[in-house]
């Protein structure tokens, strides 16, 4: 069924509904016409329409008359027999131009879906989209990259390198070498940039999993379903925005060529073999050379970014999970079984929602509203409190 002719249908169907409520007296005709999209005197005259001729009155004669300016199906057959006879082969364009000279009438648009249709040309695929180089953010701290490289950084070891760089100067903020890149991975970014510089504006990333849920493979991002990352980056006013294609992250994809040329280079001279040294070595020695040498004069004069005024960017900065406590004061999270420890606060937390935080450091932490609970290890375990020193 074409998709006129299913809305068509559609039409009919929830016609039958508003007539049925109107004559049961459940509807006004003017009730029943603005759920139609319809004025009240349009309802009137399919209802006279409807109870003349049934729902065959109700039919758009559009669907069903002929176009006065189609073309006759022996005018059709006669291009497409003259095509065939005497010009198979010849491109659309060129046969256009002796049917033009031998008196034809139709368009060049015609004459190629006439052909088409008959099965002489195959429709070719669209072309590719003509795309503009994007200039650089007028500021520092309007638009940040973040993307990670998978590369053999040292001799027989595939290390993720996680860059969070300005799109204005290119100065790399923060960088540094981790397992696999996550959502751990890049919240430490974000928040070396905070710490550092301040809040930004906005944030370019890939469409992984960590940045973006895509209902659709190789479809759009979703708008409102947020990963951890982004209910963090609305909770800091950030804006996040989608690539889409590998040209439109090549200001990304250039800058990790040059570090896999020359950081793989540098580690090796200097024997560097752990994760450890190679990150220490990054944030004292390469990272401050490379900015030296790469970073660009920002368009404009001024700053985009906000000096953080706030306080625990880490509780911002790190994933949260709802929970039920269960009856004996407990949460479930992840295999683990968490006990809220009592308070002088509250009798009992039993059937209230929390939130567990998990930090970047793998440790978590209990918040019933704004007030945390209690902090705990990897494993779960409470942490002790530190005790305050006499005065």
């Amino acid at each position: 069924m074409r998709r006129t002719e299913m809305l068509q249908e559609i039409r009919r169907m929830r016609f039958e509904e508003m007539y049925t409520g109107w004559q049961e007296g459940r509807l006004s005709q003017e009730e029943a016409a603005r759920v139609l999209g319809v004025c009240s005197r349009t309802f009137r005259r399919q209802i006279c329409r409807y109870e003349e001729e049934g729902l065959t009155g109700l039919n758009d004669k559009r669907l069903t008359q002929a176009s006065h300016r189609r073309a006759p199906v022996d005018e059709v057959m006669k291009v497409t027999d003259r095509y065939r006879r005497s010009y198979r082969g010849w491109n659309v364009k060129h046969f256009y131009s002796w049917y033009v000279r031998d008196g034809g009438k139709r368009s060049y648009t015609w004459v190629k879906n006439t052909l088409q249709r008959q099965g002489e040309f195959q429709k070719l695929k669209k072309k590719g989209v003509h795309r503009r180089r994007r200039e650089r953010s007028p500021l520092p701290g309007m638009m940040l990259h973040q993307d990670g490289s998978t590369h053999e950084w040292v001799l027989g070891k595939k290390w993720d390198l996680i860059v969070t760089m300005d799109d204005a100067t290119n100065e790399h903020y923060s960088m540094f070498f981790t397992d696999q890149e996550g959502t751990a991975s890049s919240f430490q970014g974000v928040q070396d940039v905070i710490l550092k510089k301040g809040l930004f504006s906005s944030i370019y990333t890939d469409r992984g999993s960590h940045y973006w849920v895509t209902l659709e493979e190789g479809g759009k991002v979703s708008r409102t379903q947020l990963t951890q990352f982004g209910r963090a980056m609305q909770q800091l006013g950030i804006m996040m925005i989608p690539a889409y294609s590998p040209q439109a992250r090549g200001r990304s994809e250039r800058m990790f060529r040059t570090h896999q040329d020359r950081l793989t280079k540098e580690l090796s001279t200097q024997n560097i073999i752990t994760m450890e040294a190679a990150n220490r070595y990054i944030k004292k020695v390469y990272l401050p050379a490379y900015n030296r040498e790469f970073k660009q004069k920002p368009p404009e004069e001024g700053s985009a970014f906000i000096p953080w005024v706030g306080a625990h960017l880490e509780d911002i900065l790190c994933e949260h999970h709802e929970r039920t406590v269960t009856p004996d004061n407990c949460v479930s999270f992840f295999g683990l079984t968490i006990q809220i420890p009592s308070d002088k606060y509250r009798c009992h937390y039993v059937r209230a929602k929390v939130n567990v935080h998990r930090y970047m450091d793998g440790s978590l932490a209990i918040f019933h509203g704004p007030r945390k609970l209690a902090d705990y290890d990897q494993n779960g375990q409470l942490k002790k409190k530190k005790k305050d020193k006499a005065a």
